[in-house]
């Protein structure tokens, strides 16, 4: 049931032809992470995220694959979504928010969208400080947060905890367009 939530939400807001023209819609939206390790810094990039931002109702949606993350080296490729991910158990990581205070009539603004972040089949309550630019008919959004490795319960064996960070930096990037069916 879980999985399915963010999917049927993702549905709602683009079948819902009276609400689209409040709609938009990030193909390419860009999710990288940077985890600093004493041995050697473990950093990757997605930039195939799926996002929908609903500006009447101040809400945006974000679904990316765990297996688009692209490494520097194969092997932290493979470590990443075979021992830690799990990518083949948890395929996704999701997140659900509202964006609070949001002015579409400004052109710049910073805010704190508060929602629900989804990794390795766990959930956590996040606020994140997000900028918000509004250029024409098109919003970017973009911001980082930190993530506590323990809280989405990835194990790390006690052998190379050492040459992973506790705290994930993450940084994102969002450009929506007008969604158009």
């Amino acid at each position: 049931m879980n999985k399915i939530l963010p999917l049927f939400l993702l549905l709602t807001f683009l079948t819902n032809k009276e609400t689209n023209k409040n709609q938009f819609i990030a193909r390419q939206g860009q999710v990288s992470f940077f985890s600093y390790a004493s041995v050697e810094n473990i950093e990757a990039q997605n930039n195939q995220v799926l996002s929908i931002l609903d500006i009447k109702n101040k809400k945006i949606a974000v679904s990316m694959l765990m297996r688009a993350f692209v490494f520097k080296k194969d092997l932290m490729y493979e470590h990443f979504n075979e021992s830690y991910i799990e990518s083949d158990i948890y395929p996704k990581a999701t997140f659900e928010g509202d964006i609070l205070d949001f002015d579409t009539s400004l052109s710049n603004q910073t805010k704190i969208i508060r929602g629900t972040l989804t990794i390795h089949g766990k959930s956590k309550n996040i606020d994140i400080k997000t900028k918000i630019e509004k250029k024409a008919k098109t919003f970017i959004l973009s911001g980082e947060y930190n993530v506590l490795v323990k809280d989405f319960d990835i194990k790390i064996p006690p052998i190379l905890t050492s040459n992973i960070a506790k705290i994930i930096n993450i940084k994102f990037r969002f450009q929506y367009q007008p969604y158009e069916e």
